[in-house]
């Protein structure tokens, strides 16, 4: 008789503490919602619009001028900067396009950009150098992510020759969002 009492009082503090989750899960934004499912299990995202702030080191996926997805990026050894020739360590700035995907990469999959553009090769060609190319918007390297102070170090520092790089799952989420010819905006 003296467990009945108790299991009621466990049970009703039970249910208003899911209630209380519930509608508190209700008002959060949409945007709040979505970003709290595990980015590995989310779907993909339509996108037209691709906007790099190389500065605030993030990458925004646009659809209909609305942010779809935003991700924290790593950059060139050398971020702050326009590309200027091939090794520089810097990632270009400007309007580019993607040019291809590729499914086979050591980075897990990878975007290309089409740099060079014919701006970027003149003012190499200006300057009597090489403009450099490969620059990928890509994960991170199959065989270091075995080794997990690889895997904090590649999420926290700007270590590509100039790409954009983001983790293995969010690359498999934008890979399958973005088509060919997208536009990317890559601002300082």
């Amino acid at each position: 008789m003296g467990d009945t009492p108790r299991r009621s009082r466990v049970t009703r503090r039970a249910l208003v503490a899911g209630a209380a989750a519930a509608a508190a899960a209700a008002a959060l934004p949409a945007r709040a919602q979505v970003e709290s499912i595990p980015r590995a299990s989310r779907a993909a995202v339509p996108v037209d619009l691709i906007v790099i702030e190389k500065r605030r080191r993030r990458m925004h996926l646009f659809y209909r001028d609305r942010i779809m997805r935003t991700y924290r990026v790593a950059l060139g050894q050398r971020p702050v900067g326009h590309k200027r020739e091939r090794g520089d360590g810097r990632t270009p700035e400007g309007l580019y396009r993607i040019d291809y995907k590729k499914a086979e990469s050591k980075f897990n999959l990878a975007l290309h950009i089409d740099y060079p553009n014919e701006r970027d090769r003149a003012r190499a060609a200006a300057r009597g150098v090489d403009p450099g190319g490969a620059i990928y918007i890509h994960g991170q390297p199959k065989e270091a992510m075995e080794l997990a102070y690889f895997r904090l170090k590649f999420a926290r520092e700007d270590w590509t020759d100039g790409c954009i790089a983001v983790t293995n799952a969010e690359i498999d989420e934008i890979y399958r969002s973005v088509r060919e010819g997208t536009p990317v905006l890559i601002r300082p």
